[in-house]
Formats: C-alpha cells, structure tokens, sequence
C-alpha cells in the first residue's frame, strides 16, 4: 500500500453549523460533489468531509456514542508566526473555541489550537524546518 491520505471524515452532530463554522465561518470552499447528507471541501489536496455522527457511525460499523479526546488532532501549517495568530483569530471569529493560545514550541515553532463546533482539535502551526510549496503543502525533510 502507497502511503496516501485522500480523505479526513468528521462524523458532525449537526451538519448545518458544522457547513456555516467551516465554508462561512472559515471561506473553505465547498465541493459540488456533496448533497444534504454530507459536505466535501477541497482541504488543499486532502479532502475534508462533513458527515452526520451518526450516519458515519453506522457506516463504519460503530458505535456512535462517546466523547472526550479521540485520539486525533487535525493540523493546518502556515509559513509565518503571524499566520498563526490570524487564523487562530479567524476560528474563535467564526465561532471556534481556542484550545491553546498561539506560544512557541519546545520543538522550535510556534502552534495553537482551536475546536471545530464539534469539538474536534485542529493545531494551527508555523515550522521552519517544513517549508512550505507554492500550493501551501508541507514539504517533509527526506
């Protein structure tokens, strides 16, 4: 197997505030390709998909309760300190909770965190070790 990642699914508790947060909320644009079941937004090569909680958990064969960490957090890097500050300001803006204050790192960085409505975890992070290409990917040391 190629090591791929093509598609992050946030199973939402209500589809309708979770689609304002992130395409009115955040300007992240929404694909054709979704209907009132599910949302799928162009993540910059990845695709972001918004999925009923439930309906996901069904799909997966799994249940649908529970709650508290995951397991996961969600990162969207940017090419200065400033960055950070501004979209972190962005999401609590559009209606995110701030997790974690923008600060500067033990690994040489500076990241903050901010919850999605559903309160899913994204670090919001500047690395000077992983530039970034033209498109705004990380570009990974060899």
């Amino acid at each position: 197997m190629k090591p791929r990642l093509t598609v992050v699914t946030l199973g939402v508790k209500d589809l309708a505030a979770s689609r304002k947060f992130y395409l009115q909320g955040l300007g992240w644009p929404a694909s054709s390709a979704g209907n009132e079941h599910v949302t799928f937004i162009d993540a910059g090569g990845v695709v972001l998909a918004l999925f009923g909680r439930e309906a996901l958990a069904a799909d997966a064969q799994l249940p649908a309760e529970g709650r508290g960490f995951g397991g996961i957090t969600l990162a969207h890097n940017v090419g200065s300190r400033a960055e950070v500050d501004a979209v972190l300001e962005e999401a609590r803006t559009a209606g995110g909770a701030i997790l974690k204050a923008a600060h500067e790192t033990f690994w040489g960085g500076y990241s903050g965190y901010f919850a999605d409505p559903d309160g899913y975890p994204w670090e919001v992070a500047h690395n000077p070790f992983w530039p970034l290409d033209s498109r705004g990917l990380v570009q990974l040391p060899p």
